[in-house]
């Protein structure tokens, strides 16, 4: 008993990471009950032990450690149960091991191959960029909720789109890093250093405001690209559209991210709802 009881301890504190990055989501947590489908919910949280090994760790050796003892779990967790709290969880689900072996190693691969990345060019660069990383989350996820066939092509642009939000939402305190959240041509056209990123300036609102612009035309693409999205990935668009728009708005944008989280109200119980109930009736 003592054992179960640490056991689902330490599975929750996974969890309570994953929803102090997303807090949204605990609304979704009404209609996706995690005593019917607990691999639902330890997958959403071990997509975000995965990004935070790939972008949370700054040194590069350790952040190659870490992935590796991902790499290594996820290639025998289907064998042997799994050794963390998340991958035991998942791998008690049928729905894990329908799931090929190379698509559980495929975030961790494409996690590594990222940590070399620098700035990227421009905008299209950096959707391209982050690509591989967030594609393979999404159509992992896309798998597990609607089955292999499913097309994860929008649960991959929103992935992607989401990521390079929340890395703008960090920018002063990653102004030192080899990857900054606006690429090269943005920062020249509006004459802008690295330690000028840390700084309010009206370059700087210039540059954020224009990044999210070209954020906001992604969010209104995803919209006719086609594949289902999960309830978490559908309420993960629904808050990244309506903060960057709410961004858009006031003179200090940057702060706006950083402070400006979307009212979780009716609305986003709503945008739960109806994700819910679009899976279920997708998932039969």
């Amino acid at each position: 008993m003592v054992e179960l009881v640490e056991q689902s301890a330490k599975l929750q504190s996974f969890i309570d990471k994953w929803l102090a990055v997303q807090p949204q989501q605990r609304v979704a947590l009404a209609f996706v009950d995690g005593r019917q489908y607990p691999g639902h919910i330890a997958l959403a949280a071990l997509e975000q032990e995965l990004l935070g090994a790939a972008y949370g760790i700054r040194e590069p050796q350790v952040a190659v450690a870490k992935l590796n003892w991902w790499a290594e779990e996820l290639s025998g967790a289907a064998t042997s149960g799994g050794r963390h709290p998340l991958t035991q969880v998942i791998f008690d689900d049928e729905r894990a091991h329908a799931i090929a072996g190379e698509r559980w190693l495929a975030p961790v691969l494409a996690a590594m191959t990222q940590l070399e990345q620098g700035t990227a060019a421009d905008f299209a660069a950096q959707l391209s960029a982050a690509e591989p990383l967030h594609g393979a989350l999404a159509a992992l996820e896309t798998a597990w909720w609607f089955g292999r066939d499913a097309s994860a092509e929008r649960a991959t642009r929103v992935a992607v789109l989401n990521h390079l939000l929340y890395a703008l939402l960090r920018m002063e305190a990653d102004a030192e890093r080899d990857r900054l959240p606006l690429p090269m041509s943005r920062l020249a056209r509006h004459g802008l250093s690295r330690a000028q990123l840390r700084a309010p300036s009206d370059a700087r609102q210039q540059a954020v405001k224009a990044q999210l612009d070209d954020l906001l035309v992604g969010w209104r693409e995803s919209a006719r690209l086609p594949g289902p999205l999960s309830v978490f990935r559908a309420l993960e668009l629904r808050h990244g559209s309506r903060l960057t728009q709410n961004a858009t708005r006031v003179p200090d944008s940057l702060a706006a991210l950083q402070s400006g989280q979307p009212r979780s109200g009716l609305a986003t119980t709503l945008q739960a709802w109806s994700a819910a109930r679009a899976w279920r009736r997708y998932a039969g």
